[in-house]
């Protein structure tokens, strides 16, 4: 069993840091839950639009990590040495091998630069290779399609949808659950994804 609470994992390349999340982080990410509030328009948990949302947003997530259940990270874009966004491992499940990536999120300028192919790289490599997983699994509002295609084009497969399945802001949302086995990422997966960062 792994303990999250006590681990600094950082992880990286040449383009980007993940390194965990913690209280020092909160005033960059207010910022841009104050200027950019729309990057959540399709999230579960929306920290956009005010201080407090941000500040429940981070208590919540370094909750998880204590409590063993998730870990998240600061994104570090290496070429501006800024913050980008933030990500995280939830849903962790060491004894049947499994866990989720997802709430994502990166500030407008960083969106569609490759980073988050960079990241993705980092966090299945950790997964599959550190932590030895068999799955993992990815979610989406069913109206999200930029971030399905980003998905798909990861290598992630399509399982199924989750109806109506959860309360959000404004009604009730639809999520798409995608996936990736320790087989495919093996299998040609990591190759492609490989081939694909920039």
């Amino acid at each position: 069993m792994q303990d999250l609470a006590n681990q600094k994992i950082i992880i990286e390349n040449n383009n980007v840091q993940l390194v965990p999340l913690n209280l020092e982080h909160t005033t960059e990410c207010i910022h841009y839950a104050l200027t950019e509030p729309t990057i959540w328009q399709y999230s579960m948990v929306n920290p956009g639009g005010s201080a407090s949302a941000m500040e429940k947003y981070i208590a919540f997530a370094i909750n998880e990590r204590i409590e063993n259940k998730g870990y998240p990270f600061i994104v570090i874009d290496k070429t501006t040495n800024q913050l980008a966004g933030c990500t995280r491992f939830y849903d962790i499940d060491f004894n049947n091998k499994a866990a989720s990536i997802g709430y994502t999120w990166y500030a407008k300028k960083f969106q569609r630069t490759g980073l988050n192919r960079h990241c993705k790289l980092l966090l299945l490599t950790h997964a599959f290779e550190v932590w030895n997983l068999e799955r993992v699994e990815f979610r989406a509002d069913i109206n999200n399609t930029a971030s399905i295609n980003a998905m798909k084009n990861i290598g992630c497969i399509e399982e199924g949808v989750l109806r109506n399945h959860a309360n959000i802001e404004n009604g009730r949302r639809t999520s798409i659950i995608l996936s990736i086995l320790k087989d495919e990422w093996f299998g040609g997966v990591k190759e492609n994804l490989v081939k694909k960062i920039y």
